[in-house]
């Protein structure tokens, strides 16, 4: 089946509800303008690349890439759009770094803390960007990821007096679709459910994949710390423990960058780049899930691939 032929329906139903919610969370709450979904088709048959290993996943959308061939291992409703919990932080990250440079200090503020979540973080604290970046990213701290956004979003010009965090989710749906991710949207910063039938963010597999890659290419440092199973974190007055919320991490091997996402909307989501070899980066994204299934698609995902490449190579 062609990519083309693909792209042509999906559930009708489904993309009807989530754009009357859309027009009606435009209409009345001033949310950000959104683009209608690109329609595709829902289906339990995956596209793999010959010789890929047979597997079995929970997750309604998966997308496994190649980054050094150019070549797609795996691909079930790639193009899928999915709520994307909080893989939401991912682009808040990457849109907060082409705003504010790294030595920035960001200041905890009482409407920062009041997001969903206790992550530890208190009024007045303050950060360097960089570390309330790596913080916010290992923790999946709301908190963090909107201090961070109301202090990028305060530095855009011409904001004619708009709430800088509405400014700041501006600005990353900008960038969706600089980079090309035709399926993603932003309502927040930080994924959260804006209602119990509206996510803070929508996007595909694919386009996550398309994301990493090319923070990976372009900004590395951004997501290095979520390659790390716990760590320390210092503010300029505390030091936090950072322990990663992707469970998954130990049995991959040279992890590049992950990011973990669960809301009851999005179900478990979950992306990975690894390093299959000396300089074959590979990503993949798992999208709709359950909460631990999620963690064993990416188990079932990676060792496929990497037993795919081994029986590539010439005995």
């Amino acid at each position: 089946m062609t990519e083309k032929e693909r792209i042509f329906s999906y559930k009708a139903g489904i993309a009807v509800l989530t754009l009357i919610a859309i027009v009606i969370m435009v209409g009345f709450s001033g949310a950000p303008k959104v683009p209608a979904p690109i329609v595709v088709i829902d289906t339990d048959s995956p596209i793999v690349a010959e010789s890929f290993p047979p597997i079995e996943v929970e997750a309604k959308a998966v997308y496994v890439y190649d980054m050094a061939d150019g070549k797609v291992l795996y691909d079930k409703n790639g193009e899928l759009q999915l709520p994307l919990a909080s893989i939401t932080k991912v682009m808040s990250a990457y849109a907060a770094s082409t705003l504010l440079p790294e030595y920035i200090l960001v200041r905890i503020s009482l409407s920062d803390i009041r997001e969903e979540g206790d992550s530890g973080l208190r009024v007045d604290e303050e950060w360097n960007v960089q570390r309330l970046t790596d913080f916010s990213l290992i923790t999946s701290s709301n908190d963090g990821i909107t201090a961070i956004a109301s202090t990028a979003g305060a530095q855009i010009v011409g904001g004619d007096g708009k709430n800088p965090e509405r400014l700041f989710v501006e600005r990353m749906n900008t960038l969706a679709r600089e980079i090309g991710l035709t399926q993603t949207y932003y309502l927040n910063q930080s994924g959260l459910d804006v209602s119990k039938s509206l996510s803070g963010g929508y996007g595909s597999a694919r386009d996550m994949v398309l994301l990493f890659q090319k923070i990976l290419l372009e900004k590395p440092r951004l997501l290095e710390a979520t390659t790390q199973i716990r760590m320390n974190v210092p503010s300029k007055e505390f030091i936090h423990d950072a322990e990663n919320t992707n469970k998954s991490l130990s049995g991959i091997p040279y992890v590049l960058a992950s990011k973990t996402g669960y809301t009851d909307l999005s179900g478990g989501n979950l992306i990975v780049a690894f390093d299959a070899g000396v300089g074959h980066p590979i990503i993949i994204s798992v999208l709709g899930s359950s909460y631990d299934g999620r963690f064993s698609d990416m188990d079932k995902l990676v060792n496929a691939t990497l037993q795919y490449l081994s029986d590539k190579i010439p005995q």
